[in-house]
């Protein structure tokens, strides 16, 4: 997450959209950069409405901060996770998606009640609007990049040139017909909030 309080911007850092390069280009910039925990750095929405945005509005008086985030390709984004997960440092441990299928990760993560390696949340739910009418405000398709650096080069009135940060594995990774339509069948809301984005 950064916060640039001058420009009332918080950039919500979707898991998988490239928001480290994003920090990493912009973080002696932003007045908050939060790296870690990842449970801070990655709040969702709903964390951000109960704790992030009653700090601003009572301890710091600013009530008008706007939010900005970027949802990628459901299957691109399932993809990044898989292969991701695939890395050295993971083998062995219940999240590794080493010696597992694409088609049986995805098959794993249309389930209600995941194993380790693909129990990684959603994107529909980290950008659920709140009840209280909180929102995000700017929302991007991560395949995007012009749209997105565009609105953050007006907006904080600087140029952006993002490194490469965090990248995975380079796998070639097909979807069989099959587990994509089962996909879209128990996950429609992902596909549904993503082709919204135009």
């Amino acid at each position: 997450m950064l916060v640039f309080w001058k420009e009332k911007l918080v950039i919500l850092a979707v898991p998988k959209t490239g928001t480290t390069a994003i920090a990493d280009a912009l973080g002696e910039r932003a007045d908050i950069l939060i790296n870690d925990p990842p449970e801070l750095k990655h709040a969702p929405l709903y964390r951000y409405n109960r704790f992030f945005r009653p700090m601003f509005e009572k301890a710091c008086k600013e009530e008008n901060m706007e939010t900005m985030a970027m949802m990628r390709e459901p299957v691109s984004w399932l993809s990044s996770w898989y292969k991701y997960r695939t890395r050295d440092f993971l083998v062995g441990r219940p999240v590794s998606t080493r010696g597992i299928s694409f088609d049986d990760f995805v098959l794993e993560y249309c389930k209600d009640k995941r194993k380790p390696f693909a129990n990684i949340g959603s994107q529909a739910k980290f950008l659920e609007p709140r009840p209280n009418g909180t929102k995000v405000n700017y929302l991007f398709r991560y395949e995007d990049q012009k749209s997105v650096l565009g609105f953050l080069e007006e907006r904080l009135e600087t140029k952006i040139a993002l490194p490469k940060s965090n990248v995975s594995p380079d796998l070639k990774l097909d979807l069989s017909p099959d587990v994509k339509a089962e996909l879209r069948r128990t996950r429609a809301e992902e596909f549904e909030l993503y082709e919204s984005l135009l």
